[in-house]
């Protein structure tokens, strides 16, 4: 009788493994452990960042002006043999230089932007549009990478904590997220996904068809949007006076 009663428990333990397998197919992908994303795309904009950085004017770099730029690609080489999917938990190395490459993107684009917006408000720099149009530019494509790292390395604890899925509640509601029958069970977001979110709210100035959730996420969003917002009015404004004279 016991042996009887220890095989009936093993085959409900089966049954109950099976059943939990078979609920957890049936949520999407972003609700569940998955094989994680490629950091091809994250590689890329950061050498994108770094290249535009090396082509501001070296008045608006921060010096030694190839200090920052060559910590970005050392990091960068020494994270790429963990840039891969993950679906374990997050290492102390891949979270913590994840997130130090975010910052040193943030701390070169930002002292470029400051020191552009100085020079327009004192009325030093900008004397030729053509030039300062393309610095704005940099400086202004560069400020989308960085807040798109942001996005993407916070979201939910970051891109290996939402492939093992562990995170209960999102910090941006990507259209996806609720249109239920009309997304591929298989859709999951990505560093693409976090670069669309940060380029529609540089150019809109707020959130598009991404709403933020959490208070971090929609401070970010406000602080993009207001670093934006100031460079390009100041840009515009310089280079319509430039035209006129």
């Amino acid at each position: 009788m016991n042996e009887e009663v220890k095989g009936l428990h093993e085959r409900l333990a089966r049954l109950e493994e099976l059943l939990t397998a078979q609920d957890r197919r049936a949520e999407p992908a972003w609700r569940r452990p998955t094989g994680g994303e490629s950091r091809w795309a994250v590689t890329a904009a950061v050498l994108c960042a770094v290249a535009l950085q090396l082509l501001l004017p070296r008045r608006l770099a921060f010096h030694p002006d190839w200090l920052l730029p060559a910590l970005e690609l050392l990091l960068l080489v020494a994270l790429f043999p963990t840039f891969h999917p993950r679906t374990g938990r997050t290492t102390t190395l891949l979270r913590g230089g994840g997130l130090a490459l975010a910052a040193l993107v943030s701390l070169a684009n930002g002292w470029s932007a400051v020191l552009l917006i100085r020079g327009l408000v004192r009325g030093t720099e900008g004397n030729d549009a053509g030039a300062l149009l393309m610095a704005a530019a940099g400086i202004w494509l560069t400020n989308v990478i960085v807040f798109a790292l942001w996005y993407w390395e916070w979201d939910r604890g970051g891109p290996a904590a939402r492939a093992a899925g562990r995170a209960e509640y999102t910090d941006f509601l990507f259209p996806q997220m609720q249109s239920g029958d009309m997304t591929h069970p298989d859709w999951e977001p990505a560093f693409a996904d976090y670069l669309y979110v940060s380029f529609t709210n540089a150019t809109a100035f707020s959130p598009t068809d991404t709403m933020p959730l959490s208070r971090w996420a929609k401070l970010l969003m406000a602080a993009q949007a207001s670093v934006s917002f100031l460079t390009i009015a100041l840009v515009v404004a310089r280079s319509v006076n430039i035209f006129r004279g």
